[in-house]
C-alpha cells in the first residue's frame, strides 16, 4: 500500500498561473478525497506553469483564425461556438473566447508553442518522480501530446484527465486522426457531457484506460468546466480516488469494475440493418427497402451471424435519434477482431452546410431517416458517424453498406425509381450565388487538396459518409509524419460498399411482384453464388466486380457500385463465415 504520492497538477484554459485560488482548491479537494481511503497518506503537490508560453508565442493571424474557426465548428452537441457566436474577424475575439477556445486554437496552430510546452512538461517530470498526473482541459492536451511522443518511464504513473478536449474531432485531427493508449499504469478520463469547453467523449480500447461519467451542472456557471466538481463527483470518488490511494479497498473496487466490464463485453459479430419505405411525404416513398433488410439478414445468417446478433430498424422507427442510439449498440465497446456490419436502405441526400463563420463552406453527405426535414439535427452525417467508427481497434472488421444515392434524384413516372432526395428550393439556395446575371453554384474551397475524390468528392468539398474527412485536414506529408511520430495508422476507416458512384443514382428493381434495391438484390445474389461455387467468401473487390456485372445483366448500366476502404483490406476475403 502506498504511503506517499507525488502529484503533478496541470491547469486548463484561462489564466491558471495567475489564479491564486487554483492551487489551494485543487490541493484541498484531491487531499480530502484520497485520505478518505488512506488517512495516513503523505501527499506532495506541484503545479505546472505555462501561461507565459502563450503570452509570448507569436501568433500567425491567418493560421490562428483558421484554427479557431475549425475548432468552433467541431462541437458535435455543445461548444463555445454556440455560447459565443459573435466572433467578428475571429482574431480580435472576445477575451473569454481568447482564453478558452482561443488557447486551444493557438496550441493547435503553432508548432513552436507545442514543442515548448512539451519541453516544459518533460522538464517538470525530470525534476521529480511523480506518481499521479492530474490534467484539466488544455492541460490534458499538453500532457497527452508530451506523453504519447515520450513514452519512457510511464509504467508506474496514473493519469487523470478531466474537462478534456482530447476526443474532440478538431484535436484528434491535430494528432493525425486518432487517440491511442498511453503506457501509464492507468488512465482515467472524466467526462461531463454538459461541459461546454469543447470537451468530448473519448473511445479508447485498452485495459489501462477507463472513461468515468461525471455529469454535473454547476449553478450559475455557463461553462460547467470546474475542476473541483470533477474531483468531487460521486463516480470519481467511488472509482478513481480509491484506486489512486491504493490498498485492499481500492483493489476490491477495481475488481468489481473489471467484472462489470467483462460481463458487458460485446459479441464478436453484430449487424444493424435499416430500411425505410414509408417516408411521411408520399412523393418520397420507396418500395424495396424493407425487403432489402430481410434479404440482407438472410445473407448474413447464411454467413454465420446469429439471428439474435442482428437488429432491424424499419420505417417510422428509424428516426435520427433512434439510429444514433442503435449505433451505440453496434459500435460501443467493440472487442478485438470483432465483425460489425451496418446496412442502410433508403434515401440519401447532400446538404449545403454552414461553417463557423456563418458561410456555406461544404456539403454534408447524409442518410435520410424517417423524420428527415433537411436540418442537420434530423440527418445522419459523417460528423456524427465518425464518432463511432474512427476510434475502433485496427483489427475490427467493420463493413458499411449503403443502398442509396447522395447526388439527388427525381422520381420518373413509369420508369426506374431512384433513392435520393433533391433539395427543396430554400436548401438549394444555400449552394447558389447570383453572379454575371445568373444563378451559379457557389464556389467552395476544397477541404483538403491532398484527398482523393473517393474521400471528399470530385469537387473536394463534401464530408462523405465513412471517410473520416474531418480527421484528415492535415496535408498528406504532414499527416504521415504525425502518424509516424505518434506511432499509429490514423483514423480507423471501415470498408464501404455503396450502391452507385458519387454522381449516379441508386435505383429500385422489381423481381416478379417484389421490389428491392437493384444494388442490394445484385450484391446478395452475387455473394451467395460466389460462396456456393467456391465454398468460401470472395474478396471485397471481387464482390464489387460481381455486383457490377449482375447490375449490368439486370439492365442497370447507369449504376456502378463503389468500394472504398483501406487498400490492404479490400483485397482480403469478406470475413463473415
Amino acid at each position: 500500500m502506498a504511503t506517499k504520492l507525488s502529484i503533478l497538477c496541470v491547469h486548463g484554459v484561462g489564466h491558471g498561473d495567475a489564479d491564486a485560488a487554483l492551487a489551494p482548491a485543487w490541493t484541498d479537494a484531491i487531499s480530502t478525497n484520497l485520505r478518505r481511503w488512506s488517512p495516513a497518506l503523505e501527499l506532495d503537490f506541484d503545479f505546472l506553469r505555462y501561461d507565459d508560453l502563450f503570452d509570448h508565442a507569436p501568433l500567425n493571424g491567418k493560421v490562428y483564425a483558421a484554427a479557431l474557426a475549425r475548432l468552433l465548428a467541431s462541437g458535435l452537441v455543445h461548444g463555445l461556438g454556440d455560447l459565443f457566436p459573435s466572433t467578428r474577424g475571429l482574431f480580435d475575439v472576445p477575451d473569454q473566447i481568447r482564453w478558452t477556445a482561443g488557447m486551444i486554437a493557438q496550441w493547435a496552430s503553432e508548432d513552436a508553442l507545442r514543442a515548448a510546452l512539451r519541453q516544459r512538461v518533460l522538464k517538470k517530470l525530470q525534476e521529480r518522480a511523480f506518481t499521479v498526473i492530474c490534467a484539466h482541459s488544455l492541460g490534458s492536451l499538453v500532457c497527452y501530446d508530451t506523453l504519447r511522443r515520450n513514452p519512457g518511464g510511464l509504467g508506474g504513473k496514473t493519469l487523470i484527465t478531466f474537462g478534456s478536449q482530447i476526443g474532440n474531432p478538431f484535436v484528434r485531427d491535430c494528432f493525425a486522426g486518432r487517440i491511442e493508449p498511453l503506457k501509464v499504469r492507468q488512465w482515467y478520463h472524466l467526462f461531463n457531457p454538459d461541459d461546454h469547453v469543447l470537451t468530448a467523449h473519448l473511445r479508447i480500447s485498452a485495459p489501462n484506460f477507463a472513461e468515468v461519467q461525471t455529469a454535473f451542472d454547476k449553478p450559475g456557471d455557463i461553462l460547467n468546466h470546474d475542476p473541483v466538481y470533477y474531483f468531487n463527483h460521486t463516480n470519481t470518488q467511488g472509482r478513481v480516488w480509491p484506486d489512486v490511494a491504493g490498498g485492499a479497498a481500492s483493489r476490491s473496487v477495481t475488481r468489481g469494475f473489471e467484472r462489470l466490464r467483462t460481463a458487458a463485453r460485446r459479441p464478436r459479430q453484430r449487424a444493424l440493418l435499416v430500411g425505410i419505405n414509408d417516408y411521411p411525404n408520399p412523393a418520397n416513398r420507396l418500395e424495396g427497402c424493407v425487403n432489402d433488410v430481410f434479404l440482407m439478414s438472410g445473407v448474413l445468417q447464411d454467413c454465420g451471424f446469429r439471428a439474435e446478433d442482428i437488429r432491424v430498424v424499419l420505417n417510422d422507427r428509424a428516426t435520427a435519434s433512434s439510429l444514433i442510439e442503435r449505433f451505440h449498440w453496434l459500435l460501443d465497446d467493440v472487442p478485438e477482431e470483432a465483425e460489425r456490419v451496418l446496412f442502410y436502405s433508403g434515401h440519401g441526400a447532400q446538404i449545403p452546410s454552414y461553417g463557423a463563420t456563418g458561410e456555406v463552406d461544404h456539403l454534408d453527405e447524409c442518410l435520410v431517416p424517417y423524420d428527415f426535414d433537411w436540418s442537420l439535427e434530423h440527418a445522419v452525417r459523417d460528423k456524427q458517424f465518425l464518432e463511432f467508427y474512427s476510434q475502433l481497434p485496427y483489427d475490427t472488421r467493420f463493413v458499411a453498406i449503403f443502398d442509396c444515392c447522395h447526388s439527388g434524384g427525381m422520381t420518373r413516372e413509369g420508369g426506374l425509381r431512384p433513392r435520393g432526395l433533391t433539395p427543396p428550393d430554400d436548401i438549394r439556395h444555400r449552394g447558389l450565388v447570383w453572379k454575371a446575371e445568373r444563378w451559379q453554384a457557389r464556389d467552395l474551397s476544397a477541404l483538403n487538396a491532398s484527398l482523393s475524390a473517393d474521400f471528399a468528392g470530385a469537387s473536394g468539398t463534401a464530408y462523405r459518409l465513412g471517410r473520416g474527412v474531418t480527421l484528415r485536414q492535415l496535408a498528406n506529408r504532414r499527416y504521415d509524419a504525425e502518424r509516424k511520430a505518434l506511432d499509429h495508422k490514423g483514423a480507423y476507416l471501415p470498408v464501404i460498399l455503396e450502391a452507385c458512384g458519387e454522381q449516379e443514382l441508386s435505383y429500385e428493381y422489381r423481381e416478379g411482384t417484389a421490389s428491392y434495391g437493384a444494388f442490394t438484390f445484385a450484391m446478395a445474389h452475387a455473394l451467395r453464388e460466389a460462396r456456393t461455387k467456391a465454398g468460401i467468401n470472395p474478396t471485397f473487390r471481387t464482390l464489387a466486380a460481381l455486383t457490377k456485372a449482375r447490375l449490368r445483366a439486370l439492365g442497370y448500366a447507369q449504376q456502378t457500385p463503389a468500394l472504398v476502404g483501406p487498400g490492404r483490406v479490400l483485397g482480403q476475403r469478406i470475413p463473415w463465415r
